[in-house]
């Protein structure tokens, strides 16, 4: 079978599904996407919704369930649902918050449910930078604990981080502490600023430039797999990167962005292109999750580089690229317009 066809429909199967089971949390992060709050907010999807959306999830192939919050931890159910999601073969991954709820115990129990990977945040090399961005005196140190155990548990360990201005200068102290505890990947998640994430928290158009070539030019020094978030211009830096002579010529990339090959439902069941971009596609309680995904006219319009306007319509890139949807819509309202924090100019001539 030829690579091409190993390669995932898009159009149909997402890579990741992320279901924020509950919107509770303890925390006050000041970039949370989703503003949450110490309560379950009205109109969570209970047992019984949430089993039925699992059953549907279930139908994609080959998608990853991300559980995620708020904090998945406080939900009840979370190892039934994890049960059921495993069994109806989705990959099952977990992204809890650095609280006390996350103990040996109940770790164990979410490997025995079937959970493969586990997600924690980590935003600083040391303690004063990461609580500072998680609003909780002690987070460093608990985060430090849970990921320790996490491994111990026999979890794929994923460490997130999200870049803001503050924080770019210390990408290779990052990298330092990420290998340090032993991650197979890190996620480098550039700030869409939504919920409580603030514009003067962005990294500028030159800033972000900077971030991407210095991540690319690291990735194969490091002991874990580099993957870069919501900053889709990062095939655009690796190709020319390879151009110069830097790194090696990178695998052709698949054209993951917002709505295309990711896909977000809410506590409440609303269904979101990310958790980033909030503008509602339908509901679970009234549709299938799978045909919104795949034709809800929201999703099919991401999904469509022709659709794009200003640079990045006319960019050389846009099938590949597209832009970061999400910080499109945040910056300028418009889904489809161009990234205001792409400093790339294309050419002005029509795109091949």
């Amino acid at each position: 079978m030829s690579a091409a066809a190993l390669r995932p429909d898009l159009d149909r199967d997402p890579l990741v599904v992320a279901w924020e089971v509950t919107r509770a949390c303890g925390y006050r992060c000041r970039h949370c996407r989703a503003d949450a709050r110490p309560r379950p907010a009205p109109g969570q999807l209970d047992g019984d919704e949430g089993g039925r959306l699992v059953d549907d999830l279930a139908r994609f192939a080959g998608t990853i369930l991300v559980l995620t919050g708020g904090d998945p931890m406080l939900r009840p159910d979370l190892e039934e649902l994890a049960v059921r999601a495993a069994g109806g073969g989705l990959r099952v991954a977990l992204t809890p918050s650095a609280t006390g709820r996350v103990t040996p115990a109940r770790l164990r129990a979410m490997r025995e449910a079937g959970v493969g990977q586990v997600a924690v945040s980590l935003d600083g090399p040391g303690p004063e930078s990461h609580d500072a961005m998680r609003g909780v005196r002690g987070s460093f140190r608990r985060t430090m604990r849970i990921l320790a155990e996490a491994r111990e548990a026999g979890f794929g360990l994923q460490v997130n981080t999200t870049l803001t201005s503050a924080g770019a200068g210390a990408i290779d102290a990052m990298a330092e502490r990420v290998a340090a505890v032993g991650a197979a990947v890190w996620s480098v998640f550039f700030l869409v600023p939504t919920g409580r994430a603030r514009r003067a928290d962005l990294l500028g158009p030159h800033a972000q430039e900077r971030a991407l070539r210095r991540l690319v030019r690291m990735r194969a020094g490091l002991p874990m797999r580099l993957k870069v978030t919501a900053a889709p211009a990062v095939r655009r830096v690796e190709s020319e990167l390879a151009d110069e002579g830097l790194v090696p010529r990178p695998a052709p990339p698949l054209p993951v962005n917002d709505g295309r090959g990711f896909m977000f439902v809410s506590h409440d069941g609303r269904v979101f292109p990310s958790g980033f971009l909030p503008l509602q596609a339908g509901e679970v309680r009234a549709s299938s999750a799978v045909e919104l995904y795949r034709d809800a006219p929201l999703f099919r319009a991401l999904r469509d580089p022709e659709r794009l306007r200003g640079r990045c319509g006319r960019c050389r890139w846009r099938a590949v690229c597209g832009g970061s949807r999400a910080r499109a819509f945040a910056l300028t309202g418009d889904p489809l317009g161009e990234e205001p924090t792409c400093p790339y100019q294309p050419e002005e001539a029509p795109p091949c």
